[in-house]
């Protein structure tokens, strides 16, 4: 069953950054831990900050305008071997589409077009926290291991790890500094 929620807020933590879904009149919220670039638009789109330049969720967004589609509501369905999903729910005239998407992505949508969010309750159950823990406590917050986004983020990390590595060896400096770069927006 899904249950109404709303993007509570983004922390910055000691294992990352994590955006806070937290259910509609609940005292808990379940922290979904993202990359910097994504809470970074996530803020932007709760503070309803300009940009000089459409980010992509906003050259999304842009498209959906054009073509009359509208983005009706978020939803973060499953938990599954420690990654998260969801889905956008959207509308073009009668028809309704789905389209999977990565949790990061829907919420920095969601809080762009202020649509509603809704979490599934089996995932309130398995991964929340209690909201005073977060407010007084940050470091309460983090579980042992963060739960993951997306599995493929760390096949990426290794697969540039040794990349990088490479690029030492054979002393290719300004490879190495763009591969650098890339792990840090992991």
């Amino acid at each position: 069953m899904l249950i109404e929620a709303e993007i509570w807020t983004v922390a910055r933590t000691e294992k990352g950054n994590a955006v806070l879904i937290k259910p509609v009149g609940s005292d808990r919220a379940v922290p979904i831990f993202i990359g910097q670039l994504e809470a970074q638009s996530i803020l932007f789109g709760l503070a309803g900050v300009p940009v000089p330049r459409p980010m992509t969720h906003d050259l999304f967004l842009s498209v959906l305008e054009k073509t009359n589609v509208s983005v009706e509501r978020v939803e973060i369905t499953e938990l599954k071997d420690r990654t998260f999903y969801s889905r956008l729910l959207l509308k073009h005239g009668m028809k309704r589409v789905t389209l999977d998407a990565r949790p990061s992505d829907s919420l920095g949508i969601a809080s762009r077009v202020h649509c509603p969010v809704f979490i599934a309750e089996t995932i309130v159950d398995e991964a929340s926290v209690a909201v005073n823990l977060i407010s007084e406590n940050e470091a309460q917050l983090e579980p042992d291991e963060p739960f993951l986004e997306d599995p493929g983020d760390q096949a990426n990390r290794e697969e540039l790890e040794k990349a990088l590595e490479q690029a030492v060896e054979t002393e290719n400096y300004e490879e190495a500094a763009r591969i650098r770069d890339q792990l840090n927006e992991l």
